[in-house]
């Protein structure tokens, strides 16, 4: 095989995506377009300079990366003998370059097709192509937000059409009502893992149907069950065109789960009654419910639902009653709106919760679902949410970690691989936290000398780094840092060696309250005693969340209880180094332990207080927590001068914390747990 040959295999698969090496080798062949492309290996190699692909020592990358490559298809992960998973799921946080993501659902989904592949399971993953993906941040001199849609093309991404032995493209049809909507599918290989990405961007449909998979959460609700209809009947049509054969069928949030009503037409289709079909459904499914705001979950009016569901409803021969029963708390409430995520509790036979917290939030949630059950029974469990490790550790990372815990990949599930940690000196911990918030300045400096919103970046390699990026929504409280101005001020103009602060994030288009936020944070970088240590960076992706996850020294996470579902952000700088500074929600609780980072308030609670009164408390715990714990701690310094008391709790942290939220624990967790989980009547 040529290395031109190696190359165009390489580029193909998204394996590349977690291994630097390969990523190094593709910024060699044109770093201008790789860069310029949000590091785009399929472009760099299409712009690939002549002399690079020349170079011996490039050659000899090559075959290197590719033996590397080959190695990690060939060799089993110890589940190849696992059921055959097709998981669902309406976005996935793969790469910067494929923006078909919004937030941490999407991140998330990303995390778990990888995992999936790391340890060999059977699995096929469905989304849509998005196009114009979420859209592109920038803002006007006033600090408004505003969005952009580039499109992608497909020519400069690892996507392949699916096409039938002739070359045509293989195509399924759904209806929006009683209107033919066509599909076809991109295919996408993520290491072992396979992605089928649904289109309708062709010229079989008219131009209305063409926009449905072009942006992801735009449009009104008749666009939202669109899209659904797309995704989950679709999906699975689009499988059984394929040939696909399945074992379990994974939802990953409602937005899929009228792939449920496809199997019931199935199952009809081969006699069964309606009871025995549902159960036969039920026997395949498993739901995965993320959402714990009442207002997160998809509904539709009855006579929305209706005329999108018309031709179904034909098809499975039952009346509009019968059908948004499946759908409805009150199955005799002729008023009660179609939700989603109703659908798949009902249709499937185990349900969870992404964070031990949530899934408490969530069966409490649906208690009305199960009113004969106690709430402890409500048949909702828990997989907590884990990141990817080798996609989310930095390259300064992996060598630190390679140096002083050896074969970390290859042994990250063993507790003995992270203990290593309290071998290697203060000395050793420290430099690699100054090199990582070092990379982290250098990065902030290049990006702001270019963005849209003015900033000026006076990042000091010396202060105390914290840092805030997710989705700007409002319950994630943004500003909460800022609520007292003076106060804060003081903090960072008294300590010796003062704070910083980098906050990045989108807020939905139509989030008002969202973008008001990013525009006080704006209006306060530019204040004097703020100027060049408060920085927003705009167009927030998965390239400026690694860079913050492993140069930050804190990570601060300050939603309202109990609405963060999981959160991973913050599950990503323990192996950095980084200390987590965060509200007992989602994860945290079942991370923080007194030694590894610190809590925000003293109590882990489903309970929803006034918002008021909670800001103003959390507020108040932030600014004492901070003043008397995470100040103090990285002020007192050694004769040496390293802060010793830090460098212990970023032992524990990276101890107790890195293996615990991963997603090769998620993966393993939901084969045990879920897709060899016995059946439960859930209806």
């Amino acid at each position: 095989m040529t290395p031109q040959d190696q190359l165009n295999e390489l580029s193909k698969n998204l394996w590349w995506s977690w291994n630097p090496d390969a990523l190094t080798l593709f910024t060699r062949l044109n770093r201008h377009a790789f860069q310029s492309h949000r590091n785009n290996p399929v472009v760099a190699l299409k712009y690939a300079k002549k002399d690079a692909l020349e170079d011996p020592y490039v050659i000899e990358q090559v075959d290197s990366v590719y033996r590397k490559f080959r190695r990690y298809m060939e060799e089993p992960g110890g589940q190849e003998d696992g059921p055959r998973v097709s998981y669902f799921c309406m976005e996935y946080g793969l790469h910067e370059s494929m923006p078909l993501y919004s937030g941490g659902l999407g991140i998330l989904a990303g995390d778990h097709v990888k995992a999936a592949s790391d340890v060999g399971l059977p699995f096929t993953a469905v989304g849509l192509f998005i196009r114009e993906g979420y859209f592109r941040q920038y803002f006007d001199d006033k600090g408004h937000q505003h969005d952009d849609y580039p499109a992608i093309d497909v020519t400069d991404h690892p996507v392949d059409l699916v096409t039938d032995e002739e070359g045509n493209a293989i195509v399924v049809t759904v209806h929006s009502g009683d209107e033919p909507v066509r599909i076809r599918a991109f295919r996408m290989q993520v290491g072992k893992s396979t992605l089928y990405l649904l289109d309708t961007d062709f010229s079989d449909n008219p131009y209305w149907i063409r926009f449905l998979t072009r942006r992801l959460y735009q449009g009104d609700r008749i666009t939202r069950i669109q899209q659904e209809i797309i995704l989950g009947i679709g999906g699975l049509r689009m499988l059984r065109a394929l040939g696909v054969e399945t074992d379990v069928y994974h939802m990953n949030e409602g937005h899929c789960a009228f792939l449920t009503l496809e199997l019931l037409k199935e199952e009809l289709q081969k006699g069964r009654l309606w009871g025995q079909a549902c159960e036969e459904v039920r026997r395949n499914c498993v739901f995965t419910t993320h959402t714990p705001v009442p207002a997160g979950h998809d509904r539709f009016a009855p006579d929305q639902f209706n005329w999108a569901m018309s031709t179904m409803r034909q098809e499975l021969g039952v009346d509009e009653t019968t059908l948004l029963s499946l759908g409805r708390v009150d199955e005799n409430d002729a008023a009660e709106e179609f939700t989603m995520t109703i659908l798949g509790l009902k249709l499937a036979r185990a349900a969870n919760g992404v964070s031990k917290l949530n899934g408490e939030v969530a069966r409490r949630q649906w208690h009305h679902l199960y009113p004969d059950r106690p709430v402890e029974e409500v048949p909702i469990s828990h997989v907590t949410n884990g990141i990817h490790l080798p996609t989310w550790a930095s390259p300064a990372s992996r060598t630190f970690l390679r140096v002083n815990l050896g074969s970390w990949t290859n042994d990250r599930e063993k507790q003995s691989t992270w203990d290593k940690i309290d071998q290697v000196s203060d000395a050793a911990i420290w430099e690699y936290r100054r090199k990582l918030r070092q990379n982290l300045i250098d990065f902030v400096a290049r990006e702001v000398a270019h963005q849209t919103l003015p900033q000026e970046s006076l990042l000091n390699p010396r202060a105390l780094t914290i840092g805030f990026a997710r989705r700007f929504a409002t319950y994630k409280r943004a500003p909460l840092l800022f609520s007292d101005v003076e106060r804060v001020a003081d903090l960072f103009c008294k300590h010796e060696r003062n704070i910083q602060v980098i906050y990045a994030g989108k807020a939905h288009p139509k989030d008002e309250g969202g973008q008001a936020f990013i525009r006080q944070i704006y209006e306060l970088s530019q204040r004097p005693e703020f100027k060049g240590r408060l920085i927003f960076l705009e167009n927030y992706n998965m390239e400026i969340g690694r860079m913050l996850v492993s140069g930050c020294d804190v990570w601060l996470n300050n939603p309202r209880r109990p609405y963060e579902a999981s959160g991973t952000s913050g599950q990503k700088i323990a192996l950095h180094g980084g200390l987590n500074l965060s509200i007992l929600d989602g994860w945290w609780p079942e991370g923080y332990d007194g030694t590894n980072g610190w809590a925000i308030g003293n109590e882990a609670s489903h309970e929803i207080k006034n918002p008021e009164i909670q800001d103003a408390e959390d507020a108040e715990y932030l600014y004492s927590v901070l003043e008397q714990q995470v100040l103090p701690m990285f002020n007192n310094r050694g004769q040496d001068g390293l802060p010793h008391e830090w460098i212990k709790m970023i032992r524990s942290s990276i101890r107790s914390l890195t293996y615990q939220f991963s997603a090769h624990r998620m993966i393993l967790d939901y084969v045990n747990q879920l897709y060899h989980a016995p059946v439960d009547e859930l209806a």
